[in-house]
Order: C-alpha cells, then sequence, then structure tokens
C-alpha cells in the first residue's frame, strides 16, 4: 500500500510544505491499520567524511549568554509570533501527560499559556528523506510540523553513552512520531543513530537552536547522568555550529562525536575558525564533563 504516491519535498516553511499536495495524511489509528513497513538498514557508515578545514566555505554565528537561573523568561511573543506551541515525542515513555506532570511542565506551560502537541501520536506525514545518509528512503514526520513557519530545537545539554552528546541535533529525535519509530525510537536505532541525526536534520531544518545549559548533564547521559550547573544559553541557527560549539564548551572534542564531522561542510560548519562567536567567549564558560569509559568515546574525551 502506497501512502503517497509523490514524496513532497523536504519541510522548509509551512508554505512550501503546504504546496506539496500529492501528500496524504494518516492518523495513528490508519498508520497501524496499514500494516506499514519500513526498510531500515543498521550498518554504520564506513568511514568518517574528510574534514576539510575549509567546510564548502560555510560559516555560521552562536551566540553565548550567562545565565545562572530559570527565573528570566524568553518568549517568542515578544518577536511578534502569532502562535506558538511545545510540542515532543519522548523516547522512553508513552504517557506524555504524566511525563508533562512528573517534570513540572505542565504547569510552566499552563503559566505561559502554551500549548502542547504530543508527536509520538500526532497525525503525519510521508517525505523523501533528503539526507540519506542512513537506508531509511523516507521519514515519517507530524504533520503539526505543516503548521508552522518557525521550528526551534530547545534541548537540554547532556551526554549521551551512545551518541557522545545530545544537543540541539539529536534532539530532534523528538520529533520522530513514536507510533511509527517506537519507543525509545528504536526503528533509528537500527538505522544508524548518527546517520539518523543527520536524517531527521537535513529534512527537518529547524531554523534555530536554544540550548539549554543552565543546569546540564554530565557522565552517563542521557537518563543516568549527575546534573552539572555550566550557567549557560547558547543559540543559533545552524544547528551543527551550535552543537559544535556546545561540545567545546564541554571541554570535549567535536571530532569525537560521529554526526558532527559527517554534518561538516554539508550541514553545516564545526571548526573553530568557520564559527563567528557572538556573546561569552567559550574559554569563559568551559567546563570539563565527565563521560563513562567507553571505548567509543575516547576521541570526544581527547583521548
Amino acid at each position: 500500500m502506497s501512502l503517497v504516491d509523490h514524496p513532497v519535498e523536504p519541510i522548509q516553511n509551512s508554505n512550501d510544505a503546504q504546496a506539496g499536495s500529492t501528500s496524504q495524511y494518516f492518523s495513528r489509528r490508519e498508520l497501524l491499520g496499514a500494516g506499514v513497513t519500513l526498510a531500515v538498514g543498521g550498518a554504520l557508515a564506513a568511514g568518517l567524511r574528510a574534514w576539510h578545514g575549509h567546510e564548502a566555505g560555510m560559516r555560521a554565528d552562536v551566540f553565548i549568554g550567562k545565565a545562572t537561573s530559570y527565573n528570566d523568561s524568553l518568549v517568542f511573543r515578544d518577536a511578534g509570533a502569532a502562535e506558538i506551541f511545545v510540542a515532543e515525542g519522548q523516547g522512553h515513555r508513552r504517557d506524555s501527560i504524566l511525563v508533562l506532570e512528573e517534570s513540572g511542565m505542565d504547569s510552566a506551560l499552563q503559566d505561559a499559556r502554551l500549548d502542547f502537541v504530543d508527536l509520538n501520536h500526532d497525525e503525519c506525514f510521508k517525505t523523501s528523506n533528503a539526507g540519506r545518509w542512513s537506508k531509511l528512503e523516507s521519514l515519517y514526520l507530524p504533520a503539526s510540523l505543516l503548521q508552522v513557519d518557525f521550528i526551534v530545537s530547545m534541548p537540554k545539554l547532556k551526554t549521551h553513552h551512545w551518541a557522545g552528546v545530545t544537543c540541539a541535533m539529536k534532539n530532534l529525535f523528538g520529533v520522530m512520531p513514536g507510533v511509527v519509530y517506537g519507543w525509545p525510537k528504536n526503528v533509528l536505532h537500527y538505522a544508524g543513530i548518527s546517520e539518523s541525526i543527520l536524517d531527521i536534520n537535513a529534512t527537518v531544518q529547524p531554523h534555530l537552536a536554544i540550548v539549554d545549559a543552565i543546569v546540564a548533564m554530565e557522565g552517563d547521559g542521557p537518563i543516568m547522568g549527575t546534573p552539572k550547573q555550566l550557567g549557560a544559553i547558547i543559540m543559533g541557527r545552524n544547528l551543527p555550529a551550535v552543537d559544535a560549539t556546545c561540545v567545546r564548551l564541554m571541554g570535549l572534542n567535536p571530532s569525537g562525536v560521529t554526526y558532527l564531522p559527517l554534518a561538516s561542510g554539508k550541514l553545516g560548519p564545526i571548526r573553530e575558525q568557520n564559527i563567528t562567536q557572538r556573546g561569552e567567549r567559550i574559554a569563559s564558560l568551559q567546563s570539563r564533563f565527565k563521560l563513562i569509559d567507553a571505548p567509543h568515546l575516547r576521541n570526544l574525551a581527547g583521548a
């Protein structure tokens, strides 16, 4: 059964996405009834692409600001946004309302008068995989993405026992609907975590990242780690540049995060000389993050 006769183009904005009239929307019930099978490949890339210093001429700005508490607000309404909603498709719990309540986010959203959308159970549409780092030919995305003009990735800075770090790019796993990709998004794990990160970013094309590093996490993240006070907010419109800057703030080596050298020169710059630093200097806030002792993380640690 073909759910889409002709895949729509990768998402750039709501007008472009809505112009893809050949896309077909389907509910969770319809998806399950269709018996959809995804062809995935678990093989890792044969090797990292050459990390060229010029990075195809790509440059980006990244802002670092001091932020020692959560008392200050950052509201897009002040910039003239007509509508804002917070969306998430968490990977380890199917009950989104329980997660909201236990995290305290429900009361925070009520205070800010913001709606919440559960992307795990949103209606879905199928689009071509713009990245093709993995063997996934298509991606299933929540239809809510087609209703917005501006997509913001808002992660908390953490270590990750597989990917090394989870930041603005890895955070987009939360866009992928659990009703398609499972809990904790196992289809994407089998396709390759790094490859899936790159595919999702190339396809969704988020417009901004705001990284919460006020209280971050080190050690055995992203679940069993230890809170670490860093006191920073990191912002930028190019997510590879933002992630590379965050890794440097963690006192770690960006080339040791597998997906970053692969993104270099394709999705954005990651070399320090190609990133214009705004706000605070990295050295003024840099603090070494602890990692678990694992062979695949030793390059990240600079060993």
